[in-house]
């Protein structure tokens, strides 16, 4: 539940409406509640959409969010390389 509150945090720091459509059903970017419901686990390919002032940025902050600071948990590789010392 962790990185699903911390995308919804990142995105009400935007004026823009955000939705998150995770191939089947499409959600509000801001509602803990229904980004819950997309029930996306690691490897999850969603689509990420914001309509608004500060679209571009929200978009991009969200991304970096995912895709590189992969909220700010370790990926599988990590943690492998990890108990292999």
């Amino acid at each position: 539940m962790r990185p699903a509150m911390q995308f919804v945090d990142l995105s009400n720091t935007f004026h823009s409406a955000i939705t998150v459509n995770n191939g089947q059903v499409t959600v509000d970017g801001k509602s803990i509640m229904q980004i819950s419901t997309l029930m996306a686990t690691c490897g999850t390919r969603l689509k990420i959409r914001a309509e608004g002032d500060d679209a571009a940025q929200a978009v991009e902050a969200l991304r970096e969010l995912v895709e590189v600071k992969k909220f700010g948990e370790p990926t599988q590789e990590e943690v492998e390389k990890e108990g292999g010392r």
